[in-house]
This record gives C-alpha cells, sequence and structure tokens, in this order.
C-alpha cells in the first residue's frame, strides 16, 4: 500500500466510512483507510483529533463494472 503522504484529522463522531466518503467520494474505501491505520483499526467512532495517514487508492470511475445507471435499462 501507498501512503500520499497527506493526513485527515478527523472531527468527533466521525467514522472510517464517514472519512472514506468525506475523501474518496465511496464509502467503500474504509478499508483502505484501516489498513493504513492498524493503530486505530479498534475504534468505531472517533473522539476528535485522530490524525489519519490517507492511502492512495485507485477510485473507480462511472461507467465501469458496479456503477448503477441513472435510469434502468429496460425504461429506456
Amino acid at each position: 500500500m501507498t501512503l500520499s503522504g497527506q493526513a485527515y484529522k478527523c472531527s468527533a463522531g466521525e467514522t472510517f466510512d464517514s472519512v472514506a466518503l468525506e475523501v474518496y467520494g465511496a464509502e467503500k474505501y474504509a478499508c483502505d483507510l484501516l489498513c493504513a491505520n492498524p493503530s486505530l483499526c479498534r475504534k468505531t467512532v472517533f473522539t476528535g483529533g485522530e490524525i489519519l495517514e490517507l492511502p492512495v487508492v485507485e477510485i473507480q470511475e462511472t461507467g465501469k463494472a458496479g456503477y448503477m445507471p441513472a435510469n434502468a435499462p429496460w425504461k429506456e
């Protein structure tokens, strides 16, 4: 795993899921955040002030596997 060299300071009440959504645009990248920050992996909710190392992740673009179209194909 490659770290981006950037850090994220957590606010009280945030979780790995909410940080992943804020930083990467999708909660599915929470696993990448957990792997990059093993010392914090047992925290479910941050108290505020925790510093997360941000890993470099490959973000899937729309139109690739796992993407849901806005309209169902049978409605077109």
